[in-house]
This record gives structure tokens, sequence and C-alpha cells, in this order.
């Protein structure tokens, strides 16, 4: 009786009530009489959810309205507001916003900002949510005048902590930091898309132009052109690529005008130091920064100093940065070290070779870069893994065989052909191990193998997607996906 009375009810509040209602008598999935599924909501009871966005919540309503897609509605539903209902804490007082990455209770300047990217578009129709990714935005300047170096922040400072005993100079207010070029370049791109959608110029406080100028003191450091810098790295691990190698200085690198990244977004060491679609990400920041110092701040000299940094660090590219491959002809490495090495692979996490064209750091019609992606797409990339369950790209930070759905999502966001972006949403959907999330990675044979259930830069970068594919109007594609 039980059991009847509970499927009743999750029929008639889905049918009636979904989407906008939570559900949260249950987790479970249940058939109606018609053999159609019924999803139940995922997501936490409203009293429970650590932010709540009436333009968000609104959104999520509408998509849901428009995709007849039940599970493709459902994963929405459940992964674009994941950032807001388990991961924001924001303090209205102190104008301030904490932001962790999930299951680790920490904030990467990298997964913060683009977690919550997505509701840039939304801020204007709902004070409460500008005023949080403003917030966000503060605690990015805080942090970086904090520790430039840094790529991961506790919230209250931890002197036994996990990696407090890192050789660096670590601090209690630090989770853990690894140098990688990215965690400078994803806050400049968040304050950049902030200001162009709102207008509003408040974020950008002398605090905010200092931490530019650190910024560029970080990246001039780290090409290393009179010695090695002032960063090094060292872990006792059982790790190889959790540590650097030469006494934390990592591999040796020749000045020719590129950023060394000790580190890569996936928190992995560098093999060679010189990382390609870092330093592309580098430049495109480097010239946000200056259009933001330019028109926002009248600070001329500091907006020079950006553009010739990156005008400098774009000729090292094309010099430095291109392969010949003999089937696929010209592509860029992943990372190379200026005496002529070159590394030739790519990681699924942003930035990566794939995903550059989704930053906007190449235009998506580069024939270099459309031969990037072909090769990365392939069996002659180390880290491609096909299986029975999917196939994507992965990286050294999980291992052998398993699949980042990072990866399908960046293809999907950098396809052109609508058979493609099908291929990637379909198979998105049929690998979330029927729970209505994503997850940092899972077996290229078996989606119930994954790893970390609570992930919510994937979530948000999926809610994000499917929000792109409806605003170029892919509806019927969306609806017509079946899965298995």
């Amino acid at each position: 009786m039980i059991k009847y009375c509970c499927t009743v009810l999750s029929v008639f509040f889905f049918f009636f009530l979904f989407p906008g209602t939570n559900l949260n008598a249950s987790n479970c999935s249940f058939l109606a009489q018609d053999n159609t599924r019924v999803y139940v909501s995922r997501r936490p009871d409203v009293n429970d959810r650590l932010f709540v966005s009436v333009a968000v919540e609104k959104k999520i309503e509408e998509i849901s309205r428009l995709l007849t897609n039940r599970k493709l509605a459902w994963m929405f539903a459940n992964c674009f507001p994941n950032t807001l209902d388990t991961t924001v804490h924001y303090n209205e007082e102190e104008n301030d916003t904490f932001v962790y990455t999930g299951d680790i209770h920490a904030m990467w300047l990298r997964d913060s900002a683009a977690q919550v990217y997505p509701y840039i578009q939304l801020a204007d129709e709902d004070p409460a949510l500008k005023k949080m990714l403003a917030g966000v935005i503060h605690r990015h300047t805080k942090s970086i005048l904090f520790d430039s170096f840094a790529n991961a922040f506790n919230r209250e400072p931890e002197p036994n902590g996990e990696w407090q005993k890192d050789y660096t100079k670590m601090k209690p207010e630090l989770h853990e930091r690894k140098w990688e070029i990215d965690s400078l370049c994803y806050p400049i791109r968040l304050a950049y898309e902030y200001w162009k959608k709102t207008g509003d110029t408040s974020v950008f406080t002398e605090d905010w132009v200092n931490a530019i100028e650190r910024i560029l003191q970080t990246f001039k450091d780290q090409q290393r052109k009179e010695n090695r810098g002032s960063y090094r790295f060292q872990r006792k691990t059982e790790r190889a690529s959790d540590t650097m190698i030469n006494d934390g200085w990592g591999a040796p690198v020749k000045p020719v005008g590129l950023i060394a990244s000790a580190f890569r977004p996936s928190d992995d060491a560098t093999t060679f130091l010189f990382l390609v679609p870092s330093n592309f990400f580098a430049v495109t920041s480097l010239r946000k920064a200056a259009e933001i110092l330019t028109e926002v701040k009248r600070n001329f000299s500091l907006a020079k100093e950006c553009m010739e940094l990156a005008l400098e660090v774009e000729n090292a590219l094309k010099k430095y940065a291109i392969y010949n491959h003999a089937e696929f002809g010209e592509i860029y490495a992943y990372e190379v070290d200026g005496f002529g090495n070159q590394l030739l692979m790519d990681d699924s996490n942003v930035p990566c070779l794939l995903g550059m064209a989704y930053l906007g750091d190449v235009d998506m019609d580069d024939p270099i870069y459309r031969n990037t992606r072909n090769f990365v797409w392939s069996e002659n990339n180390p880290y491609f893994f096909k299986g029975t369950a999917g196939e994507g790209i992965g990286g050294p930070h999980i291992g052998y065989d398993m699949i980042w759905p990072m990866s399908i999502m960046m293809k999907a966001f950098t396809a052109k052909e609508d058979e493609e972006i099908k291929f990637c949403v379909k198979m998105l959907m049929e690998t979330d191990a029927d729970t209505g999330f994503m997850h940092e990675s899972f077996h290229k044979d078996n989606p119930a193998k994954f790893t970390r259930k609570w992930f919510a830069w994937q979530n948000t970068l999926f809610g994000e997607l499917i929000l792109q594919l409806v605003d170029d109007g892919k509806i019927d594609l969306l609806n017509s996906i079946d899965v298995e």
C-alpha cells in the first residue's frame, strides 16, 4: 500500500507540478502504468538549498517546458542549479561569496569562476543573483592578492589542512598551492563577462586593479627570462603527477616569451612547462583586462602592459606551439619547452586544446584548431578512450580508460553539425549512471564506475550546454534524442 501511494503521488507531482516542484519523499525513480518513466528531482529540499535565485528557477521551468525529452529535462533541472543549491556560501554583509567545488570543501579560482559563469546571463533579472556574482569577483580579487600562485583556498584558515606540509610557501588560508596559469585567467573571464552583461563597474575596485598588477607580475615571473622564477613546489606523495621534478622547479624551459605553468587545470604537474592552451587563455585574458582598465579605470599604462605581454605570448605561440602532424597536418601541441620538445596529447580539463574555441581563445574556424580538434578526438591522443559505454578524453589525474564528461561537453560546444551535437548529448545522458548528474569521470565500458558524485563544475557546465543549445534553436534536436 505504501509503495502504491508513493508511486501515485510521484506521478501526480510529475505531471501536474513538474517542473518547479521538488519531490523530497524519495530519490527513487518510478514507472507509471504506461511504462513512461517518472523522474524524481534530485535537488536538495528547498529549505536546504544554499542560495535560491528566482531567475534561475524561472529559467529551469522555462527550459523544462520546452524539453519533451523527460530525461534531459530532469538532468537539466538537477544539474543547472547544482552550484547554487550546494556550493555557494554568500555573505551579503561582507559582499563575499565562497564557492565550494563540491565534495571538496575548498574554493578553486578556476572551478568557482566556471561554476557561476552560466548564471551571468540571468543577473539583470535577479538583484540577489547579481550581488552573489559580484561577491565571487570580490573573493577572487582578495584571493589573488593573498597569493597569486595558489589554486585553491580554504573558507577559514586550516593549519592542519591536508596539504599544509607541502614544500612551498604554504599558509593555513590555502587549501593547495599549485601554480596554474588558468587560476588567474578564469577570474578575469568572469569579471569581464559580468561587466559586459550587467554594466556594473563597482566590482573594479582599486584592489581589483592591484590584483591585475599582481597577475602581470606573476606571469612575467613565470616567463623565466632571467632565472627560474619565484615558485617551486614539492609534495611527499605516491602520485608522480602531484609533485614537481628538479627539486621543485620542474623541467627546464628556454625563455622564449611563453609563461610556465607548473600544473595543468587537472592539478597534475606539467611535463613541459609551457602549457599551450593555458598560454592561449592568458592572451585573451590579458586583453580583456586591458579593455576594462582602459574603458572603466582609465589606467592606460597598466592596460598597455597587459597588451604588450599578450602580444609577446601570442607571437611565441605562433613560433613554438604548432606541430606538423603526418596525419592531421598542422596542429597545436599540448605542452612545449622552447627547446623544440613538444607533447602531443590533450587533457579533458579546461583550458585544453579541445576547449580553446569554447573559451574564445581561438576562432572556431581556425584551420589549425580544426585539425587539432580532429587529432585530440582520436586514438592518436594517448588520453582518448573509447569503449562500449562511450568515448572521450580523460587524463592522468584519474588514469586509463576513464572518460571525463567535460570533454564530451567541449566537443558539443565546439561542434558545427547537428549529428555531432546529438551524439554528444546522447552520450552524456546515457552515462550519468542513472543519477541525474554529471561526474568527474566514468569508465569507458561501465558508467556505474565513476569518480566524484558531487562535482558542481561538471553539473553546471552541462546546464550551460543545454541552455546554449536551446538558445541556438536546437530544441527539436534535443527532444529527438532517444536514450537506451
